[in-house]
C-alpha cells in the first residue's frame, strides 16, 4: 500500500505532467527492493541500500530514484543468496538498470524523443559521425582544399570563428538544454520538496568525484568479469570524467582568450589551452578504450546487455573525439590539417548530438540521485528504521 506522501507526490506530479506510471521494470525493483529491505545483508554496501531502509513500499518514482543511485559495482549480486539460480532469482544491477533505461526515455525532452535512447547504438553514431566527417571532406574536396600549403595551425583559415561559432553553439546548447529539462523532471518527481542544505550539495559533489560507490562497498573495486573484484573500473571512469572536464576547461579558457583578451587560435603548445586539451585527450583516449574493454569482457548478469550497445556507442565516440583531436593537434601545421580539422569536428558534432539520447544521461541523473540521497539523510527517518 502507497504511503499518504507517496500519493500526494503522485497527484502533484500527476498535476504538472510529469507522473511516471508503473512498467514491469519498476515492478521488478519493487519486488526485489521488497525482499532485499527483509534481508538487509548489504545494507553497507552503498547508498541504495540505506536509502531502501526509509521504505516499506516502493512505488515508481521510488524505483527511478534508487537505480540511478545504483552505481553498478556488481557487489550485491554476488554477496546475495537469492541471486540465480535462487528461485527469487535476485539480481539487483540488473532490475536497476533495467529502470534506468526507463529513466532516461520517460524524462527526454521532448518526449517524442524518448525512443532515441533505444536506438543509440554503436552503428547509429559511428554512422552518424562518418557521414559528418566525409561530408565535410567532400566540401574540402569540392573547392580544392583537401590538401594545402601549410597554414602555420590557423583553423580559422579554413572555417571561420564566426561559423564554427554557428555550427557549434546550438548543438551544444541543445544538448544542455535537453538534459537540464529531463533532469528536472526526474528532480521534481522523485523529491516532495523542501530545504536543500548547501552540506548535501557538498556531500553529493564530493561523492560524485570521487565516484565513492565504484569502491564495491568494502573498498575493492567493482565485480566485472567474475567474482574477482578490480578497481580498474573507477579508474577508467575518473581518467574519462577527468579528460572531458580538461577538455572542457581547454575550450573555456580559450573562449576567454579570443573574447576577453583579444588572444586569436592557433595557440602556441605550452600555452594552458593546448596543455589542457592535450592531458585531456590522452584521458579520453584511455579512459574510453579501458571501459569498452571492461563492458565487452563482463559478465551478463551485470547490468543489462541490451543496453550495452548504447554503452559503447558513447564510449567509442569519445575515444573517436579523442584520437582525431589529437591527430589534429599532430597535424595542424601540415598540409592535412583541413581535412583533419573537419574530421574532428565531425565527430565532436556527432557526440553532441547524440548526448542528450545516449550514455552520457547516467552522469546527470547519478549527480541528481545523489543530491537526493544527501538532501534525504538529513532528513528525519518516517519509518526509523533506516539509517538516520
Amino acid at each position: 500500500m502507497q504511503t499518504l506522501e507517496a500519493l500526494t507526490r503522485d497527484a502533484l506530479a500527476l498535476g504538472r505532467g510529469e507522473f511516471v506510471p508503473a512498467t514491469p521494470q519498476t515492478d521488478e525493483v519493487a519486488r526485489v527492493m521488497g525482499i532485499c529491505n527483509a534481508c538487509r545483508y548489504c545494507e553497507g554496501f552503498c547508498a541504495v541500500f540505506p536509502a531502501m531502509t526509509r521504505r516499506l513500499a516502493f512505488d515508481p518514482a521510488d524505483a527511478h530514484y534508487l537505480a540511478n543511485l545504483c552505481h553498478n559495482c556488481g557487489a550485491c549480486l554476488h554477496a546475495c543468496q537469492y541471486a540465480p539460480p535462487h528461485e527469487f532469482a535476485l539480481n539487483v544491477p540488473r532490475a536497476m538498470a533495467q529502470v534506468r533505461m526507463t529513466t532516461y526515455a520517460d524524462h527526454a525532452w521532448p518526449a517524442a524523443f524518448g525512443a532515441l535512447y533505444r536506438r543509440n547504438g554503436l552503428t547509429v553514431a559511428l554512422a552518424l559521425a562518418a557521414g559528418l566527417a566525409l561530408f565535410g571532406l567532400l566540401v574540402l574536396a569540392l573547392h580544392g582544399r583537401l590538401w594545402h600549403a601549410p597554414l602555420a595551425g590557423d583553423f580559422y583559415a579554413v572555417l571561420p570563428h564566426g561559423l564554427m561559432v554557428a555550427l557549434f553553439a546550438p548543438v551544444f546548447g541543445w544538448a544542455v538544454l535537453a538534459l537540464g529539462m529531463g533532469v528536472r523532471r526526474f528532480w521534481r518527481g522523485v523529491t516532495p520538496g523542501g530545504e536543500m542544505p548547501g552540506a548535501a550539495v557538498m556531500e553529493a559533489t564530493h561523492d560524485a568525484l570521487r565516484l565513492r560507490y565504484l569502491d564495491g562497498g568494502h573498498g575493492q573495486g567493482c565485480h566485472d568479469a567474475d567474482d574477482r573484484t578490480t578497481h580498474w573500473r573507477r579508474r577508467f571512469h575518473h581518467l574519462t570524467a577527468g579528460g572531458f572536464g580538461l577538455c572542457f576547461a581547454s575550450t573555456t579558457i580559450a573562449t576567454l582568450y579570443h573574447y576577453l583578451l583579444g588572444l586569436q587560435a592557433p595557440y602556441p603548445v605550452a600555452s594552458l589551452p593546448v596543455l589542457l586539451g592535450t592531458a585531456g585527450g590522452f584521458g579520453l583516449l584511455v579512459g574510453p578504450a579501458g571501459l569498452l574493454w571492461l563492458n565487452l569482457r563482463r559478465d551478463p548478469l551485470h547490468g543489462d546487455p541490451r543496453q550495452r550497445p548504447m554503452d559503447r556507442a558513447f564510449l567509442m565516440l569519445l575515444f573517436l573525439v579523442s584520437l582525431t583531436g589529437l591527430a589534429l593537434l599532430a597535424g595542424r601545421e601540415t598540409g592535412a590539417m583541413a581535412a583533419l580539422l573537419v574530421v574532428h569536428l565531425g565527430t565532436v558534432i556527432a557526440l553532441f548530438l547524440t548526448l542528450p539520447y545516449g550514455k552520457f544521461a547516467h552522469a546527470v541523473y547519478r549527480g541528481a540521485a545523489l543530491l537526493k540521497y544527501a538532501v534525504e539523510r538529513r532528513q528525519p527517518d518516517q519509518i526509523g528504521l533506516g539509517d538516520a
